[in-house]
């Protein structure tokens, strides 16, 4: 993952959360044409995180947690964000 979009969810995904897994997948590709995709790509992600972070809170905590995070980006190159969030010990389901 070496592409500037990627890596700057990378690291504040890691610097806010402290993942115990952590997997950015550039979709970008799957929506060529669509609204909102960008000729370089890295306009829609898929997202998995486990951490200890999203214990006891529910699913929209989780998801508004993130979006607090990666907030800059979700104003500018991100046009999609899917989104697997997980506490440890929680298992990891499609979805």
């Amino acid at each position: 993952m070496d592409k500037p979009v990627a890596q700057a969810i990378e690291t504040k995904l890691r610097q806010a959360l402290s993942p115990t897994h952590l997997a950015i997948i550039d979709e970008s590709g799957l929506h060529a044409g669509h609204a909102g995709a960008r000729a370089g790509g890295e306009s829609h992600f898929r997202v998995e995180v486990e951490s200890a972070a999203f214990a006891g809170l529910s699913r929209v905590e989780r998801q508004r947690r993130v979006h607090a995070v990666l907030a800059a980006e979700l104003a500018g190159p991100v046009h999609a964000l899917s989104l697997r969030l997980t506490a440890p010990g929680e298992r990891r389901t499609a979805g």
